[in-house]
């Protein structure tokens, strides 16, 4: 008998539940002692940035295309190439242009993975089914954290709890922006990419201090901004201002601990997609259903 498929945002929400397990048996990575190199597209550039910001940028995240067109960026650093198909061809040519580059993926068999010199499996347990990335994105910026920092995880599921508790609280109007700073920073972007897959909404990503320089100009009454960062003297100010324009803003008291940040702003985010996603009945994810923007952007891809 063949399983019968569910639909793209049942898959998302039980990657998103599958976290939690993932989290359980997540084993990190040998610190590298090399300088390092992160380089990824969508989902894995965040999961770069993020082991960039965790090396307190020592480390640096790149661009592949960038990568690809200057070479030289790579000379005397460990390079970890980051793609969950591990066929994303603008990786697949700088990896052919890197000496002993690292495949960090979920397919052993994939072009990325003949590639590099080396392999790190991404193992994980997932629906199966394409939907927005949840398990994986976690996956690949966990093990490129860990590549880097001295990475311990706890209390994932009251982080994840506490992550479903405040979506709840959050209404998103017109159009929203995610503001992030150092390692949350990654994080908008990924929230971002998350409410233009799973809902094909507007959104925008900036560090925190950037958005009043230039996002802020493009910003209109009833537009929702949300800070992913704790409650502090500056965001609190950046908050009563943005209110008196008549901006929807929230920021979360969360934790201190720079992981468990991490977890708890990716989950919101994730929660944010997938409640507003059922509070519309949604029963597939936009870029699924989207078959023709789907297919140009595969054809850049891979």
């Amino acid at each position: 008998m063949h399983r019968k498929e569910i639909d793209t945002i049942s898959a998302f929400e039980n990657d998103v539940q599958l976290q939690l397990d993932y989290l359980e048996k997540f084993v990190p990575q040998k610190q590298t002692q090399k300088s390092a190199m992160f380089c990824g597209s969508g989902d894995s550039l965040c999961a770069a940035m993020l082991a960039e910001a965790f090396s307190n940028y020592k480390a640096k995240s790149c661009d592949p295309l960038d990568l690809a067109k200057n070479p030289k960026m790579a000379l005397g650093k460990s390079v970890y190439f980051i793609s969950i198909s591990g066929n994303t061809i603008s990786n697949i040519k700088a990896a052919r242009l890197v000496r002993d580059g690292i495949a960090i993926t979920r397919n052993l068999k994939s072009k990325l993975a003949h590639t590099c010199k080396n392999i790190i499996p991404l193992d994980y347990a997932d629906s199966g089914i394409l939907t927005a990335g949840t398990v994986g994105f976690l996956s690949s910026a966990l093990t490129c954290i860990s590549l880097v920092y001295d990475l311990k995880i706890s209390g994932a599921k009251n982080l994840y709890e506490s992550a479903k508790k405040n979506s709840g609280k959050v209404v998103m109007h017109n159009k929203v922006y995610f503001l992030g700073n150092q390692h949350t920073f990654p994080i908008a972007m990924y929230a971002s990419a998350k409410l233009g897959e799973v809902l094909g909404m507007d959104s925008k990503y900036e560090r925190i201090e950037q958005f009043s320089h230039m996002g802020l100009f493009t910003a209109k009454k009833g537009d929702t901004v949300i800070i992913l960062e704790p409650k502090n003297k500056h965001n609190s100010s950046l908050k009563s201002n943005l209110k008196k324009l008549g901006l929807d803003v929230y920021v979360f008291d969360g934790p201190r601990d720079k992981t468990k940040q991490v977890l708890f702003y990716t989950f919101l985010v994730q929660f944010l997609a997938l409640g507003l996603a059922r509070k519309i009945n949604l029963a597939d994810c936009y870029f699924i259903v989207q078959k023709k923007t789907r297919a140009a952007s595969s054809d850049m891809i891979y």
